[in-house]
């Protein structure tokens, strides 16, 4: 997926209600690599590049994460170009069994992302 396309998510219920217990009103939550790659990334030195996502919740937007991501749960969502390279179409949030996963038109890309609030 191009950095100039429209990035659209898919929430599900279940996912979107796990997210909404660590999201407060007025932040901003992102999509994020959770693989050693960034600022937010919580696992140092990693073979996991573009496999492990996570959400972050903020107080206020990092001009890094400037795509805006379009999504059915009502969250100011974002994400950088880094991300975007492991982002196919139609990319879908879900819950199963207590886990958030992500997927889009390729398959899963991650069956086990985080939410971590860094305020």
């Amino acid at each position: 997926m191009s950095n100039s396309e429209t990035v659209k998510m898919n929430v599900k219920s279940g996912a979107a209600d796990k997210i909404k217990k660590s999201v407060k009103e007025g932040q901003v939550v992102l999509l994020s690599l959770n693989d050693g790659s960034n600022k937010y990334s919580n696992i140092a030195g990693s073979c996991a590049a573009g496999t492990r996502f996570q959400f972050v919740v903020l107080d206020k937007q990092d001009p890094d994460f400037s795509i805006k991501v379009e999504n059915n749960a009502g969250f100011d969502l974002y994400t950088s170009p880094a991300e975007m390279q492991y982002l196919g179409n139609n990319l879908v949030v879900d819950e199963k069994n207590a886990a958030i996963s992500l997927a889009d038109d390729s398959g899963v890309i991650d069956a086990a992302m985080t939410v971590s609030e860094n305020n």
